[in-house]
């Protein structure tokens, strides 16, 4: 499974300059069926990303811009009239697919939000009564602008825990600039060609569940919540669903580096992403430049592994 990452993240590499870390998270994500929100300001090659990442896995790939008067059935679809045929057919939406897009999900009203989240979370869509369930795999990458606010609608802490990772995505270093450039320049987007179909990954996220888990990685994972829980800087901790995301992340990580149980780098490695998301800090310490980052980063170096 090594080799298949290191395929994967090689042929990232060709067309996404300092994007490693975030290409790994989205297919550790699609082996655990959960979703993802990148966070950062416009033409950072979000977009790209998740292209580049429905062709290495070879997966249908559908993108919806998020806008005010975005519905809930421009998303999940609805049923029309065939004044030929006299009979009414269902119109799927673009959450029929395999990876989605959800471009600016928190310019969207709470209604139409919560539409695409219920899809996330149930993997099943509810068309005038009748259900439909989705293909697998189904991952959703949703995108926001941490700095435009004007005309959102923040995603509710109930939503936000529903995602796997939230990744900041931010402005590419000097010299990752000056290599997007050049790219640019020398021959545009690469063409890029599967390296693990859809079918193998479902396959392989099936496979997790035997990844072996010690008592000591659970007792490891519980410290962190409580910690979290306990600091007087938080307001309200991660839930029970932050514990079990943790412990699905790190069977992937160990399972992509061929080992078969767990260890406390495997649960360390995407835990300010599983995590930051799912805690709130008092609005003194926001104020004062604290951020839920530090918060979780803070804990990480107070608690030992068990």
């Amino acid at each position: 499974m090594r080799s298949e990452f290191e395929r994967f993240l090689s042929e990232v590499r060709r067309v996404l300059v300092g994007f490693d870390r975030v290409a790994e998270a989205v297919l550790v994500a699609t082996l655990c069926r959960g979703h993802v929100l990148l966070e950062g300001p416009p033409g950072v090659a979000k977009t790209t990303l998740a292209k580049t990442v429905s062709r290495l896995i070879n997966m249908d790939f559908k993108r919806v811009q998020f806008t005010p008067d975005l519905l809930p059935t421009d998303i999940v679809g609805t049923v029309i009239f065939n004044p030929k045929t006299g009979e009414f057919s269902v119109r799927k939406g673009p959450i029929f697919t395999n990876l989605l897009l959800a471009d600016e999900i928190n310019r969207a009203s709470p209604k139409t939000q919560s539409a695409l989240l219920e899809a996330m979370e149930e993997r099943q869509v509810t068309i005038e009564g009748k259900t439909y369930q989705l293909d697998a795999p189904f991952t959703v990458i949703a995108t926001q602008n941490p700095v435009e606010q004007e005309g959102t609608y923040p995603l509710p802490e109930a939503q936000l825990d529903r995602f796997l990772f939230k990744m900041d995505v931010g402005y590419p270093r000097k010299e990752e600039e000056k290599e997007i450039v050049k790219r640019v320049l020398s021959s545009g987007m690469q063409s890029i060609k599967p390296v693990i179909s859809k079918e193998k990954i479902v396959e392989l996220g099936s496979s997790l569940k035997n990844i072996y888990v010690s008592d000591n990685a659970i007792d490891y994972i519980a410290e962190m919540v409580q910690a979290l829980r306990d600091d007087p800087l938080v307001v309200w901790g991660p839930s029970p669903r932050a514990s079990i995301a943790l412990i699905n992340v790190a069977r992937a990580v160990a399972f992509s580096e061929g080992r078969s149980y767990v260890k406390p780098a495997d649960v360390r490695k995407f835990a300010v992403e599983i995590l930051q998301h799912r805690i709130g800090i008092n609005p003194e310490s926001e104020v004062e430049g604290v951020s839920t980052t530090k918060v979780v980063e803070d804990m990480l170096n107070k608690v030992d592994a068990v």
